[in-house]
């Protein structure tokens, strides 16, 4: 069994999605052990509690430096054996602290194509720039800001009349697949890291995405 820990800061719309996977066996032998936020106001700390989702509110205001931070993070993640770390909507970079325990067993979800726009506003620089595809990207996580290995992209269309708030949903709706897909080859020990590249099997693609990669079938 799997135990999942997940790092959230705000509503956690791609926790609810794990949530929904684990739940409806999308996600097989695995089990959401604790939701860890760094805003006591999160709304993620609701989803959690209606789920019966243990939770943990830490302010990095109440610690020293960002390193004691995610040391202790780290602390509370193997006091519940857990193996697999998730960020859904966390909004800090990473510490060290927590990287060193968790190497290659932290994963992140952008919402662009990366190595383009990383950062906080990736549909933003996506639209103002003119690009014509889009997407959100799931990746392992280095003490880079979105410079982790790649586990799976998908790609949505950019239209002319898009706004940054139209182009998120779009956006959003692919995250909320495939999170969960690349949690569930984590979990089936189908996912191998070989200097950037991660190694997997099949995957299946999102309806609504134009691209996936790896590809299926692959």
């Amino acid at each position: 069994m799997l135990n999942i820990g997940v790092l959230a800061s705000g509503r956690g719309s791609n926790f609810q999605a794990l949530i929904d996977a684990v739940e409806s066996g999308i996600i097989k032998n695995a089990a959401l052990r604790l939701l860890l936020t760094d805003n006591p106001g999160a709304f993620a700390l609701e989803r959690a509690g209606k789920h019966g989702i243990e939770s943990l509110a830490l302010a990095p205001k109440q610690f020293s430096s960002r390193d004691v931070y995610f040391a202790r993070v780290a602390e509370e993640m193997q006091k519940r054996d857990i193996g697999l770390i998730v960020l859904a909507g966390f909004m800090r970079i990473v510490g060290r602290p927590l990287i060193t325990a968790y190497p290659n067993r932290i994963m992140n979800i952008h919402p662009a194509l990366l190595p383009s726009f990383p950062g906080l506003h990736g549909q933003r620089d996506a639209a103002d720039y003119g690009v014509k595809l889009a997407g959100c990207t799931v990746h392992f996580v280095d003490e880079g800001m979105d410079t982790g290995p790649v586990i799976i992209q998908a790609a949505v269309p950019v239209l002319d009349e898009d706004t940054e708030e139209t182009l998120s949903a779009r956006i959003l709706r692919c995250e909320h697949k495939i999170y969960p897909e690349a949690v569930r080859l984590f979990a089936e020990g189908r996912l191998e890291v070989k200097g950037r590249k991660v190694m997997t099997k099949t995957v299946t693609a999102p309806d609504d995405a134009l691209l996936i990669w790896p590809s299926p079938g692959a």
